[in-house]
């Protein structure tokens, strides 16, 4: 687990000066501030290459209507969606930005495309063949992407059809390619020879394609160095605050904190058993919280804990105290009985994921990644947009 830091992060919800409304079970607290930071430390650090803002699946959990104008006024100019209503939505909320469509054109909505200036990016011959016969005439080609693969193996042009394509003159022409880009395999495994092999591969291709803009990295591969950062680079998660490599952090700052409200406390008799299937039985005395989340709010059942089973933990004034039983839809149970000189009551935060538990942290005791976490983190807890102006003191 991570040390307790000294920013703003270490006050949790009583800096917010009521505005949680009273019957809130959770809080989602989301710092604009550290994003807009996070989006300039990474422009930073790849110049002169770009820096672009992926943004699919609701800025990963929070909120794109929020998200998207923070990031273009922090310079902010390329967004990557993944679906052509992510797409619209971005454009609505930053119309100078040049939005891609990762999951590219299906078949017969070529036409919803052109008309949303969306800029798809395609994965296959097929879907190339399709949009290029969209085109009015070679005078008025269509804009897009074309993604490669370079081993991924999910989306992507392989080598053949790159080929092929290199080839079509006439389908070419009726192209207007702004960007050739690719996805790295092991990028959270700096050592991993892939990633090496995969920008080898990378650029052998790029010979036979157009001569535009390049991109290969994104969170992860960013942090590989210079020769992975080409023209473009597309972080998402990083700027959220994630770290998915611990050995090579990124430069940047945690965005996202979540609370959720202590319903009961209560003790526990030894030999009493709580939550469903009992999997957890007291030792001794034992003081139970019984928190206002649960998997329905993006706390993964995996979290549970049982007598012989390690779990998750929930935070009281920056100490730990582990899961104790089944995480249900609704609610955890945590014992605190090691929290002695904590006064823990009824209505009081326990904190989900912040200064002392980050994402990372949730992620491994929940057998599965950051990236997960942050994006089930669930509507039912209210969420808060923060900046550095709404804790200052108002001046005499």
């Amino acid at each position: 687990m991570s040390e307790a830091t000294t920013t703003d992060f270490n006050s949790g919800p009583h800096r917010l000066h009521g505005r949680i409304p009273r019957h809130a079970t959770g809080v989602v607290i989301i710092d604009l501030e550290r994003l807009a930071g996070n989006w300039r430390a990474l422009q930073s650090l790849v110049s002169p290459a770009k820096c672009a803002a992926v943004v699919k699946a609701n800025a990963y959990g929070l909120g794109v209507a929020e998200v998207a104008p923070v990031l273009a006024g922090a310079g902010a100019d390329t967004f990557f969606v993944a679906t052509l209503d992510e797409a619209i939505e971005v454009q609505r909320l930053a119309p100078d930005a040049q939005v891609y469509v990762l999951n590219g054109v299906f078949p017969g909505a070529a036409g919803a495309m052109i008309e949303s200036r969306a800029i798809p990016v395609l994965s296959s011959l097929p879907e190339v063949e399709e949009w290029g016969t969209m085109a009015p005439s070679r005078l008025h080609p269509l804009p897009c992407a074309l993604h490669v693969d370079t081993g991924l193996n999910r989306l992507g042009l392989s080598a053949r059809e790159i080929q092929q394509l290199a080839h079509n003159m006439h389908l070419l022409d009726r192209l207007d390619v702004k960007l050739v880009m690719s996805h790295l395999a092991c990028a959270d495994e700096p050592g991993h020879l892939k990633n090496e092999q995969q920008r080898e591969i990378f650029e052998r291709l790029q010979p036979l394609l157009p001569s535009v803009p390049l991109s290969l990295a994104a969170s992860d591969g960013l942090m590989l160095g210079a020769k992975y950062h080409f023209d473009l680079v597309r972080p998402g998660y990083a700027l959220y605050g994630g770290q998915a490599v611990a050995e090579h952090p990124t430069p940047v700052k945690p965005v996202v904190e979540a609370y959720a409200r202590v319903l009961q406390v209560r003790e526990l008799a030894p030999g009493h058993s709580i939550g469903y299937s009992a999997t957890f039985v007291a030792e001794r005395v034992t003081r139970i919280a019984v928190i206002a989340a649960g998997y329905a709010d993006g706390c993964l059942r995996h979290l549970s804990a049982g007598n012989n089973e390690e779990g998750g933990h929930v935070a009281f004034a920056g100490k730990l105290a582990p899961i104790a039983g089944r995480v249900s839809m609704d609610l955890i149970t945590v014992d605190i009985t090691g929290l002695e000189d904590t006064q823990i009551e009824r209505g009081d935060w326990a904190e989900i994921i912040g200064p002392n538990i980050t994402i990372e942290d949730v992620g491994r005791a929940s057998g599965t990644i950051g990236y997960e976490v942050l994006t089930r983190l669930s509507h039912r807890f209210t969420r808060i947009y923060t900046c550095k102006s709404d804790f200052q003191q108002p001046q005499d």
